[in-house]
């Protein structure tokens, strides 16, 4: 056999090699790429995205999509000719599987934190947009989860609204942990508590519940890699009461990402006129029960799925502006954000022609 003609063969066969593998070497990484974007505006499964009833609403045009990035399956394998692959292409992002799925985190784990997330930043959302119209909302603290094997559990149940500590009251989420922690781990603290049942009860007959009672818990120590402390083993979050009913119908999208772009579709729902002038405006970003708009992950995928269906302007965090800014698809404008007043500025400007006042978002924030 001619030389060159082994060379080439000797070549190919490790060539051949190189890549079978490459199949096979595991990587311990995940990819993340842009996932479908939904306006809130509009109907998404044959049924509106955002339904409200028992308050007049007001026809609505152009978009106000939300954004989502897809990931990979906490059981799926990538091997290193995909990551590879994933590190060379400009809509894909490969990040270490731990980052997606810390401490050995499950699918199903990480389903139902996103699922926990999701409803948790559609009820900021509706608060947002309620407070920016002035239309009150009444609110309270609960009880959010139960740790199991903490002193709480059978103590203390998910949805029981927590008045006081050790008779303090209980204005806001964090004052529970305040209370708690000027304990020493074995003292008790005292919890005065209206029942879930009986609040539910409550709400159901339209009244305001006022039977409460006392429970009372032995504290025990942290065991987290923050300051030993006292708890209970318990979350604290916040409920609220509507004055009439909005739905919020998404399937099989997770996170809290979409908290601001519901909370501008209630907006525009329930005012007169159309917010965007009937351009398309997309956007991403937590959003607390105050108009807070927080940033989120994958915002440069975020940005090419919101222009390849065709979005004019991006309403983006302002701290994820600078990592937007780094690589933002043609014909797309990034609008720095840091409210929901912020955002709604913003629309005004856009829909009056007034872009030239938009506030940029730069590779420097």
């Amino acid at each position: 056999m001619p030389r060159r003609t082994a060379t080439m063969l000797a070549s190919t066969l490790m060539l051949i090699a190189i890549l079978c593998a490459g199949v096979i070497i595991k990587a311990p990484y995940s990819e993340m790429s842009p996932g479908p974007t939904v306006n809130t505006l509009a109907e998404h499964g044959g049924e509106p995205v955002l339904q409200i009833t028992d308050r007049k609403t007001y026809p609505t045009s152009g978009h106000l999509n939300m954004t989502t990035v897809r990931v990979t399956s906490a059981d799926y394998q990538m091997n290193l000719v995909e990551a590879v692959y994933g590190w060379l292409a400009h809509d894909t992002k490969i990040v270490p599987h731990a980052t997606l799925y810390p401490d050995g985190k499950t699918e199903q784990q990480s389903t139902q934190e996103n699922a926990e997330e999701f409803s948790q930043s559609q009820e900021s959302a509706k608060v947002a947009a309620l407070k920016e119209l002035g239309i009150p909302v009444k609110s309270w603290v609960i009880v959010s989860t139960v740790l199991k094997g903490s002193p709480a559990e059978g103590r203390l149940h998910a949805g029981d609204v927590i008045k006081a500590v050790d008779g303090s009251p209980v204005k806001a989420p964090d004052d529970v942990a305040k209370l708690v922690t000027k304990h020493k781990p074995g003292q008790q603290v005292v919890f005065t508590i209206i029942p879930a049942k009986e609040q539910a009860a409550a709400e159901k007959a339209h009244k305001t519940a006022t039977v409460t009672q006392d429970v009372t818990i032995t504290t025990t120590r942290s065991h987290d890699s923050g300051q030993q402390r006292a708890i209970v083993g318990i979350s604290a979050g916040t409920d609220h009461t509507f004055p009439f009913t909005i739905d919020i119908k998404l399937a099989d999208v997770g996170g809290p990402s979409a908290g601001l772009m519901f909370a501008l579709g209630i907006y525009d729902k329930l005012t007169p006129g159309s917010l965007t002038g009937g351009k398309f405006v997309a956007g991403t970003g937590t959003i607390d029960d105050n108009g807070q708009v927080g940033p989120i992950g994958g915002v440069e995928l975020k940005t090419i799925g919101a222009r390849s269906q065709g979005a004019q302007y991006f309403l983006t965090p302002k701290d994820n502006c600078a990592q937007a800014a780094e690589d933002t698809p043609e014909g797309l404008r990034l609008v720095k954000v840091n409210t929901i007043e912020d955002a709604l500025n913003a629309l005004k400007d856009i829909r009056t022609g007034k872009t030239a006042d938009l506030p940029k978002c730069t590779t420097k924030g």
